[in-house]
């Protein structure tokens, strides 16, 4: 068995993982994480007399729709990479070309990660609203190392493999 395939294989589990407890503790404690995207998306803990704050949306109703969708997002993260990591696994012994479709559906999951949390999160969440100027609503730091652990496994994913 190849070992380096087995670590893809792990790696892709562990963001599958990863995805399922991010949206299952968004789920079960929902007003947590929904107080950061309410009080991101109001603008509301930005720098005073900020020029841009017509940006901000103060509706319950799309504060309660983005966050479905970031929850969305999450668990689809994490049942693409759950599915890819056994379609790999179940490839584990076939040829390079059998083991690279395998890995479709891990793709496709971290992808939808990286997505999630560069454009949802680094590009809507502190560009577009501002997040980088709270003190307090400022998930750039967990969204980058997101970011950076989704595109490393992805690239790892996606190295050839020596012929041994």
């Amino acid at each position: 068995m190849n070992h380096l395939r087995v670590i893809k294989v792990i790696l892709v589990a562990s963001v599958a993982l990863f995805a399922g407890l991010v949206a299952l503790n968004n789920i079960t404690d929902y007003g947590s994480n929904f107080a950061f995207v309410q009080h991101v998306m109001s603008m509301d803990t930005t720098f005073e007399g900020n020029e841009l704050r017509y940006r901000a949306i103060n509706s319950p109703f799309l504060h309660n729709a983005f966050y479905w969708v970031i929850i969305a997002t999450e668990a689809g993260v994490c049942v693409l990479c759950g599915l890819g990591a056994w379609k790999m696994w179940k490839a584990i012994d076939g040829d390079k070309k059998q083991f690279n479709i395998a890995k479709k559906l891990a793709n496709t999951g971290l992808t939808l990660g990286i997505i999630l949390w560069f454009t949802g999160f680094m590009t809507v969440g502190a560009e577009w609203f501002l997040m980088w100027q709270s003190p307090t609503w400022n998930g750039q730091a967990a969204a980058f190392k997101f970011i950076v652990i989704l595109f490393f496994v992805l690239m790892f994913n996606n190295q050839n493999e020596p012929d041994y």
